[in-house]
Order: structure tokens, then sequence, then C-alpha cells
């Protein structure tokens, strides 16, 4: 028979060995198209060999284009069509990655290009492109969605790139490291809407803009780990444009701009546009997607000035990025292409950025167009 303490140490054996089991598995979900995707999939990243598991449809519905987490619930919500109107839902995660439609809530200003969940847990945001506004949803205790809160619509076009920049094309939301502005890149304002976040009630106020490069058309874009730099992506032209961020004002200063394509490789491909921009965990490199030439653009990040240095141009074994994302830890990055109906993953080389493919390690996904981890 085991003595009492030969029980014990068995028992934290096992424990540990299930930890280290369950620690190594990452949740993720991926958003589809309105082409050939048919709902939200779910696969599970090995973040010890790179593996994902074949990936699963846990909820069945419209061009679930983007997703996003709620930040203290196990709740997923996800800008989407149902009944050819667009909608915010809302799901209950469950177990072995399901999803439970919690409700949804209508947009009622065309769909939504990007949803973000403030910090607070209080309201989320949606961009809509083609309707060229903000809305502002309030969300309840429990995470479900209660009523669309506020709708700011957009005004102007630089009108620089024809058919592109005559109107407002709101195409990414999210907030500040502190939670107390919200920002809007306007791919047909080519300028970032910056807004303040009210005290007590799901609301947006205006605050000002930071104005981008003439032609550049802002897509998405990303703080710094320090929280003093923003590195906004310019689809349009391909190019990512650093900005000084002060916290304290919400003010910004354009500082740099560089390209992620160079003239030349651009040239080649009869189509580039720019998609995606990430920043390593650790902050020292910065990542973007470029569509037509099919890559990932790596970056060294210096922290002190927020200037970039282009290390390497990494194909994504795919076609047409639309996303890419990395998991909590910056060990792996995946790559969406919703024109192959793939989704690779690369691993991020620690101490250097770097990316190497890893061979085998795609699936397929109907048209992803985006990427979460849990």
């Amino acid at each position: 028979m085991f003595c009492c303490k030969t029980l014990i140490k068995l028992l934290m054996s096992v424990s540990i060995i299930l930890g280290s089991s369950c620690y190594a598995k990452q949740d993720v979900y991926f958003g589809t198209g309105s082409v050939s995707g048919d709902g939200i999939y779910h696969s599970v990243l090995d973040k010890k060999t790179g593996k994902l598991s074949e990936p699963v449809l846990v909820a069945k519905i419209k061009e679930p284009s983007f997703l996003a987490n709620h930040p203290t619930l196990n709740v997923l919500y996800a800008a989407a069509t149902i009944d050819k109107t667009p909608v915010v839902a809302a799901y209950s995660k469950l177990t072995n990655g399901k999803l439970a439609l919690l409700n949804h809530v209508e947009i009622g200003d065309g769909s939504g290009a990007h949803i973000a969940v403030h910090p607070s847990g209080r309201f989320l945001l949606t961009a809509q492109y083609g309707g060229g506004s903000v809305a502002v949803f309030a969300l309840a205790a429990d995470g479900k969605v209660i009523k669309r809160s506020q709708l700011i619509e957009h005004t102007g076009g630089s009108k620089v790139v024809k058919d592109r920049q005559n109107s407002p094309h709101p195409h990414w939301v999210g907030f500040s490291p502190d939670a107390k502005f919200a920002f809007v890149p306007d791919l047909g304002l080519d300028a970032v809407m910056i807004y303040r976040v009210a005290d007590n009630a799901a609301e947006l106020i205006g605050h000002g803009q930071a104005d981008t490069i003439a032609g550049g058309g802002p897509r998405h874009m990303r703080f710094s780990k320090n929280g003093q730099f923003i590195y906004l992506l310019n689809e349009l032209d391909l190019s990512i444009s650093t900005f000084t961020y002060d916290a304290q004002t919400g003010q910004t200063k354009r500082e740099f701009v560089v390209p992620t394509l160079g003239k030349a490789i651009k040239e080649q491909e009869d189509f580039n546009s720019a998609s995606e921009i990430l920043v390593h965990p650790t902050g020292k490199y910065v990542y973007s997607a470029n569509r037509g030439h099919d890559s990932v653009s790596v970056f060294a990040s210096d922290e002190s000035t927020g200037s970039l240095r282009l290390l390497e141009t990494e194909h994504v074994r795919g076609a047409f990025p639309r996303n890419i994302n990395m998991d909590p830890e910056g060990k792996w990055l995946l790559a969406a292409g919703q024109h192959s109906n793939t989704v690779a993953v690369f691993k991020i080389e620690q101490t250097t950025g770097l990316l190497q493919y890893r061979t085998n390690s795609t699936v397929n996904v109907p048209e992803p167009t985006c990427i979460l981890f849990d």
C-alpha cells in the first residue's frame, strides 16, 4: 500500500502533468467571410509544437467577419449578419470550444468591419466601413448586448485615391492602454479619429484626430508596449506611420513612415493591400500583413524612438492574408489566407523576431477573415 506521503507526491505529479498539458493548449476561433464562409470555427493550438487541431464549426452565422472577447466573462462577440441584417452577436463559450448564442442586436448602419470591447466590459464598439460610422453598444453584466447607445457618423473624405476615399470608411476600433480614449482609423479620411470615453455611460465624446499621409488609407493600429507610440497601418500605400502619444492629453504627433513593401516588390503584383498589424508582447517586434504579395513584413522596433527597421518579408503559404494574430505569449503567429481557405502557423524566434513556417501545420477554414485567441 502507498503511504500518505507517497500518495501526496503522486497526486502532485499528476497535477503538474495535467496543468502543463492544459497550459500547452490554446483555444482559437476563426471568423469567416460572406462568400464561402458559413460561421465561426474553433481549433486548438498546441503551443509546444505549433500544430492546430482540425477546425470545427461551432456557430452557424452569416459573415462573422470580426470577433472579440469580453475582458472578464467567457463571452465572444461577432460582427455578423442574421436574416440579411448586420448585427452584433454575443455568444457564451462552452466546453470544447462550443458557442451558444446569448442574443444579438442590429447595428443599424451597415455591416461591422471591426469590433472591440472596452476593458471595463461596459460597452463595445463597431466600425462600419460602408456606413461611415462608429457604433457604441451597452453590455449587460452577463455579457449580453443591451442596445446601441450611440451612433457617430464620420463626414468628408480625403479624395486622394479615387473610389476609395470619396467618403469616410472607419476600419478599426480600439482603446488607449489606460482605456480613457477610443481610436478609429478611417481609410477614407486619411486620419485616426480620437474620442474620449465617458466616465459613467456607454458613450464617446469627440476629442481630436491624427492625420496620416495623403492617400495612405489608414486601416488598423496598435500601441507600443510602453504606450508611448502608435503604429498605424496604411492599407492603400502599404506603409506604417509611427506617432508619439501623450497619454495625459490624448494628443499625437506623426514621427516616421516606413513602407511594408518596397516599390519594386509592389510593382511585381497587379494588386497589393495592407491588412493587419501586430506588436509582439516584448515590444521588440512589429508585424504587418500584405495582401497580393501574400506575406508578413517583420520589423524591429526601437521603443525609445518608435522607429521601425525591416528584418524580413515572409510568405504566408496562402493567398490574401486578411488577418494575422499571435498567441498571448508571442510564440506563434497565425496567418489567415482568405482566398486560399487556409490558416498557416509560424514559429516566432524570440531572440530575433523572425518567422519560421511550420511544415504541414496549415489547416483549412472556409474564407477565414479573423483569428481570435481565447
